[in-house]
């Protein structure tokens, strides 16, 4: 039975998302600060965490960040809960390694369809088989979702690791936009087409030695994933 943590300080919206996730089979667990979110992170390794922006104690972007630099539970899938609409609380919350966001008011259904979905594609990627590469000082194994620039481990978050799995599958291929979210993100995704620069930028950032370019962009059609000529 997955396990959901529910960070929301406002008791309605936390006792509502409890109660329906329960009713979907869920084992819930809820937090009303920060805090007690980090504490119950790391002592309840939930599967999936739904993520309040504005929070009491310690704010939804400093516990994102502080989950995506601990080794131990840096891949925990992570869906952002925010009552502001503007962009740029969107892409900071992606930026620091949120896998979605949702926009209150939401509707409970939808909020229940992202995180089926984030979860079947987190258990799908661990039944894969055991597959190491190597590109120049880039190393990768997908079973154990370790990454390394040259002797540095390098934590992305699964919507990163999911990016680079697909562009490792799919070298020398120009991919749009579009496509990306069908492959990575799925049908039933809920984001716009600029989410994936957010990610690609990041990923970039992460597995890209000074002064080199794996991940290429294709000006007009979108990017790719290439070793040739990649200074």
């Amino acid at each position: 039975m997955p396990k959901i943590l529910i960070i929301e300080d406002e008791q309605d919206i936390r006792d509502l998302l409890a109660y329906n996730f329960t009713k979907e089979g869920y084992e819930t667990i809820t937090a009303s600060d920060g805090i007690i979110g980090r504490e119950l992170t790391l002592s309840a390794k939930p599967d999936l965490i739904l993520l309040d922006l504005m929070l009491p104690g310690m704010d939804g972007l400093e516990l994102c960040r502080i989950i995506r630099n601990n080794a131990d539970i840096a891949s925990t899938p992570i869906i952002m809960l925010t009552a502001k609409g503007e962009e740029v609380d969107k892409v900071i919350g992606l930026e620091i390694g949120a896998d979605d966001y949702v926009t209150k008011p939401f509707s409970v259904r939808e909020v229940v369809a992202r995180v089926k979905a984030l979860l079947r594609r987190s258990t799908k990627e661990e039944k894969e088989a055991d597959e190491q590469f190597t590109f120049g000082t880039l190393f990768v194994n997908l079973s154990t979702y370790e990454v390394k620039v040259g002797t540095v481990a390098v934590t992305l978050s699964p919507l990163e690791f999911r990016l680079l799995r697909f562009f490792i599958g799919h070298q020398e291929r120009v991919y749009s936009r579009d496509h990306l979210l069908d492959q990575v993100w799925g049908d039933d995704a809920f984001v716009e087409p600029r989410t994936v620069d957010v990610h690609i930028r990041r990923l970039r950032e992460k597995i890209e030695p000074e002064g080199a370019r794996l991940i290429k962009t294709i000006r007009g059609t979108g990017y790719k994933f290439t070793l040739k000529d990649s200074t």
